[in-house]
């Protein structure tokens, strides 16, 4: 399924969420009454590059220690360079699959004795079944709770929360394959997933049939 919408747009996880986690976490999402203080003293970054190392440098900031994550391929990525703890996962898993593979993060969060975790954007950061685990785990999730990232995740049910919300959103459609053609006979529309999407993000439509492509993929 497609939504159509008549803009672009990026967003992700703000760095100043580890700024607030270290001052307070919530350790039952289910109860908004239930908080405990306790500071962070180490962080993992499920991410890479230049997004984990703009996490890092806030943690040292604040005087919080850091724990890398890589790839095989990404032996040599500054990343890994410059966290103070430095681990492998998803052995002879492609790249972008070691970043997705949750039981790894999970264990090295837990043997190295990590507070907490921050997805930063892109990856896992979507992923409710990846804040439940860390749940699960008892690894604070540097994030929504588990519940707010499902909702969020799928595009359509986001946009109900926001509406209800009372919030002003870009005008957008969804719809169905009938509709879409007549829709495209009228104008070019930009196309987004209401799902994930594997990274392809907003794209303008140009051609009908690369689109079906798209779709498949």
């Amino acid at each position: 399924m497609l939504l159509c919408v008549s803009g672009v747009g990026r967003g992700g996880l703000g760095l100043l969420a580890v700024k607030r986690a270290c001052l307070l976490t919530r350790t039952a999402h289910s109860s908004p009454q239930n908080f405990e203080y306790r500071p962070i003293k180490k962080v993992m970054v499920a991410n890479r590059g230049e997004i984990a190392i703009r996490v890092f440098r806030a943690c040292t900031e604040l005087g919080i220690r850091t724990v890398a994550v890589y790839s095989e391929e990404d032996r040599g990525q500054m990343h890994r360079q410059k966290a103070d703890e430095a681990y492998l996962i998803g052995k002879s898993l492609p790249p972008v699959a070691a970043y997705l593979h949750i039981p790894d993060i999970i264990k090295v969060a837990k043997v190295r004795s990590s507070y907490a975790i921050h997805p930063g954007y892109g990856f896992l950061s979507e992923r409710s079944d990846f804040a439940q685990a860390c749940v699960d785990a008892g690894v604070r999730f540097i994030g929504p709770c588990p519940e707010t990232v499902r909702k969020m995740g799928d595009k359509v049910e986001a946009r109900s929360l926001a509406i209800s919300a009372g919030r002003v959103l870009q005008p957008s459609w969804s719809l169905t394959p009938s509709k879409y053609n007549k829709l495209y006979c009228s104008f070019r529309p930009a196309t987004y997933f209401v799902w994930g999407g594997g990274g392809v993000g907003e794209r303008e439509v140009r051609e009908r049939e690369r689109e079906r492509e798209r779709e498949e993929r």
